[in-house]
């Protein structure tokens, strides 16, 4: 069996006295999916942050990639999705994504930008500036701008929030894509029957530390949101 793409042992964050994330152990493979669900204030957002580098462990050992981890290469092979769109508004939408492209070192940035323009249907405003947007359109463009480099590892937080209908089924369509060509995901979600119907592995964690749930066989939407509500109370 393959080593690791993602590796955690004892993975502690603390924010002064506060642990965010307590002893965590994980281990995710290539081309698997994994769904990190829990309340608010569990610690999902700390955890997609340790795996995108913009934040450093307190104690344990975390290990991201092939490249052995550090922070250039780490930026290579993850693509983040996060509640900060990281976007700039003063730049249009197809600068934004060139900008991100370049700074990537994609090959031909324009084009890739009015690729993925075209896929998420913002092409009619591309030439409008980010800040403009509605919160859907900022989603939309935030979503993009994770895939420009096409990432061997995409990390989203609540990519689903802001969405309408058409948007949500055209980005889980997309995400089944790229697990199909052996990209690896992790996505934080409220979204337990989302969570279900993508992930091969479920993450839940309280209070920062990871509760055990029952093997993954067998398990429906209707099964995890009880075992979920067991667990958080």
């Amino acid at each position: 069996m393959s080593e690791p793409l993602i590796l955690a042992r004892g993975l502690e964050k603390r924010f002064g006295a506060v642990r965010a994330i307590r002893g965590l152990d994980l281990e995710v493979r290539a081309g698997s999916t994994l769904a990190v669900i829990g309340p608010n204030g569990a610690g999902k957002s700390t955890l997609l942050r340790l795996l995108s580098g913009l934040t450093r462990p307190s104690a344990g050992v975390l290990r991201v990639g092939r490249g052995g981890g550090d922070r250039r290469s780490r930026r290579r092979e993850v693509g983040l999705i996060a509640h900060s769109s990281f976007l700039y508004p003063a730049l249009t939408a197809r600068e934004n994504l060139i900008l991100a492209a370049r700074l990537h070192g994609v090959a031909n940035p324009a084009e890739r930008a009015d690729a993925l323009l075209e896929e998420q249907e913002l092409s009619q405003v591309a030439e409008r500036k980010a800040g403009g947007f509605s919160r859907g359109m900022s989603q939309r463009l935030s979503i993009a701008r994770g895939l420009v480099h096409d990432p061997e590892i995409l990390l989203l937080d609540e990519p689903f929030s802001g969405l309408d209908p058409r948007a949500t089924s055209r980005l889980a369509e997309r995400l089944g894509e790229r697990r199909t060509v052996q990209r690896t995901l992790v996505l934080a979600t409220h979204d337990l029957a989302r969570a279900a119907e993508l992930a091969d592995q479920i993450l839940l964690l309280v209070r920062g530390e990871s509760v055990a749930l029952p093997a993954r066989e067998g398990r429906d939407a209707a099964a995890l949101e009880r075992h979920y509500r067991e667990a958080v109370g």
